[in-house]
């Protein structure tokens, strides 16, 4: 899994010395700096590590966070990446951490936040921050506006949006658009099955999952796979600057996934499909949200699918996992099984 340097053409980066100082881990930089936010979250930690595995020879690694103690970041350090400490609030901390850096991958987390407002402003902060820097190549990890999609077909959050984590960071796209920028637009993670309570449910008639997606194919990809996309874009370098690439390893059903976890979970499992109302109201934190961005997954499915290119996905990561083999390897992470 992941993919070797070998595998792409570096067109852009060439050896430079840095100094950076003024924060912990200063050092003397000899490659290009590539310089990772959100290095303890999901997207932004796969990044390190693939820079790290699979890219070392070509890039220096700094890994911001905001707690230098934490237990993630203590493990990022034993990568032998530089970790900083920034806060996405604190736009001079992000000019620090962002001085000398060749190229900076830009990503937000909705679920700390709850606001695409608040969102909005900590991508604001990270293309100023990357302007100051002189950066020569930004990747930041957006989604598409749902809204010509799901106008009045779903109910308004935060007065304008209907999938907040999704609107806003399309909207935050505009922050970008006067640097050199990839726009890379994600997938749904497999890992959402073990971190997010979305496997299967155990019921009267065995095991369900439960989406208000319809019957139509959902795309799907592995964090790492994300990862290992976002390094391989750094070392094409300015083949993708200024383009949107869309990643995903397949497109699945609920019924296709169903099958599958009961192949290999050893279960009977039922696709069930929600209306979009019932899945709102289920209860758990952002239930409406998520039941909002369903519908956007079945009423958007076109726009999702074009988007995301799975032939480009494999040029990036020629050996990108499959659900199914991902699952085979991770049976015994999904919860109540």
């Amino acid at each position: 899994m992941g993919c070797n340097s070998s595998n792409t053409k570096d067109n852009s980066t060439k050896p430079t010395t840095q100094q950076v100082g003024g924060q912990e881990g200063s050092e003397v930089h000899t490659k290009p700096i590539i310089v990772v936010t959100g290095a303890t979250g999901a997207q932004g930690g796969w990044v390190v590590r693939s820079l790290v595995k699979n890219h070392a020879n070509q890039f220096s690694v700094r890994a911001l966070t905001r707690n230098l103690d934490s237990d993630k970041a203590k493990d990022l350090k034993t990568l032998g990446v530089e970790v900083v400490k920034a806060d996405y609030g604190d736009l001079p901390s992000l000019e620090a951490a962002f001085n000398g850096a060749h190229g900076v991958f830009c990503v937000t987390n909705f679920w700390e936040v709850f606001s695409a407002e608040k969102e909005k402003e900590q991508a604001s902060n990270l293309a100023k921050a990357c302007k100051t820097a002189g950066v020569k190549h930004v990747i930041w990890s957006t989604l598409e506006d749902s809204r010509d999609v799901l106008k009045d077909k779903v109910p308004i959050m935060e007065g304008k949006y209907t999938v907040p984590h999704f609107d806003g960071k399309f909207e935050a796209n505009e922050y970008f658009k006067d640097l050199p920028t990839t726009y890379l637009y994600t997938s749904f993670y497999y890992e959402n099955f073990i971190n997010y309570g979305m496997g299967p449910k155990k019921g009267e008639k065995g095991y369900s999952i439960y989406f208000n997606i319809g019957d139509v194919k959902m795309p799907i990809i592995a964090i790492d796979d994300i990862g290992n996309a976002a390094a391989n874009i750094f070392v094409r370098g300015n083949e993708f600057i200024g383009k949107s690439i869309g990643i995903a390893c397949e497109m699945l059903s609920g019924a296709e996934l169903a099958e599958l976890f009961s192949k290999h979970l050893k279960i009977e499992c039922n696709y069930v499909a929600l209306d979009d109302e019932t899945y709102r109201k289920l209860g758990f934190p952002g239930a409406d949200e998520i039941g909002n961005m369903f519908a956007f997954y079945r009423l958007g499915a076109k726009e999702l699918q074009e988007k995301r290119n799975i032939e480009i996905s494999k040029l990036l990561v020629p050996d990108l996992i499959s659900f199914e083999s991902w699952l085979n390897i991770n049976k015994n992470k999904i919860p109540n099984i």
